[in-house]
Formats: structure tokens, C-alpha cells, sequence
């Protein structure tokens, strides 16, 4: 099966109900999850957002995390995956933000990616972010960090549960 498949299948198993939020990924992951039979009814919306008046816009971004953190920061990530989950019935988010190359963007290497996971809990909203480094085209860091975000979901959904039975 592939990592798309997998997560479609996890999400069922676990009544879980995404949106994305995604900058350097483009609609990348939505469109992944998309070619899974089925998937239609675990996928409530995706975030296509490329520009900060768009992340702040319609993510709830801050100004200040983006000026102080840059637009490719975990900061960032997190802010728009929570964001995702404010006006959505989703209750698990991915956001990405990077540079997918072939040059590097304000002192930040070709292929740096952010990603963020937020869950809705019985407690509230639980958010992990990490960042991966991915070499290759700009389409093959594309897939790569789409993949990539898939692939830690249940990982970070896990977490979030353990963290919510303290």
C-alpha cells in the first residue's frame, strides 16, 4: 500500500477527519490523499498558502511569528496547522512551509521544510512540528516533503493521545 493509502486507513481506524495547510507542498498532500478510494470522506478541506497576507489571512499567522521567526520556521508551521483546525470540523492538521529550491532563500538551504501536526484532543489542541532537510528537484522535494508529512501523522497522533491521558 502506498504512504497515502496507509494514512487514509489510519485515519479511518481512528475517526480522524484532516485539512491541510500547506505552502511549499501546494495542495501536494491533499492531492496524494485524493487518489485513495475512499478518501472523499476523511479529508474536510486544504489550505493552499503561498504568500505571508495568506498565511496571516486565513491561517491566523501572526506578523511577528513570521518577521521574527522567518516564513520557513516550525514557529510558522504551527501556527498555520492550528490555524487549519479554527474554522474547520477537521480535528487533525498538517501544515508545511519551506524553500523547495534549487536556490537557497534568505540564508536558509534549498530543501529546508517545516512541518506541523495539530490535533483536536479531549483536552484541546496538541501541536508538533519538525524539520527535515530533502535533496533533489524542486518536484522531488515536493513529493518527498508531502510523503514525509504523511508518513509522522500517526507517529505525532500517538503522542498527542499518550499526552492527553496525563
Amino acid at each position: 500500500m502506498s504512504i497515502a493509502g496507509d494514512t487514509i486507513q489510519y485515519l479511518r481506524e481512528h475517526s480522524l477527519l484532516l485539512t491541510t495547510a500547506e505552502s511549499c507542498t501546494a495542495g501536494k498532500i491533499i492531492t496524494l490523499l485524493s487518489e485513495v478510494e475512499g478518501s472523499g470522506e476523511l479529508i474536510e478541506s486544504g489550505y493552499v498558502v503561498y504568500s505571508p497576507e495568506a498565511k496571516q489571512r486565513l491561517l491566523r499567522v501572526n506578523p511577528y511569528t513570521i518577521e521574527t521567526y522567518n516564513l520557513t520556521s516550525c514557529e510558522v508551521a504551527q501556527e498555520m496547522a492550528v490555524g487549519a483546525l479554527h474554522d474547520s470540523t477537521a480535528n487533525v492538521a498538517v501544515a508545511t512551509t519551506g524553500i523547495l529550491g534549487p536556490e537557497d532563500v534568505d540564508g536558509i538551504p534549498a530543501g529546508t521544510i517545516c512541518f506541523a501536526w495539530a490535533y483536536q484532543t479531549e483536552s484541546g489542541v496538541s501541536v508538533f512540528s519538525h524539520e527535515h532537510r530533502f535533496t533533489g528537484s524542486r518536484c522531488q522535494v515536493q513529493l518527498l516533503a508531502a510523503d514525509h508529512s504523511l508518513q509522522l501523522l500517526p507517529h505525532f497522533h500517538q503522542r498527542a493521545l499518550a499526552d492527553d491521558r496525563k
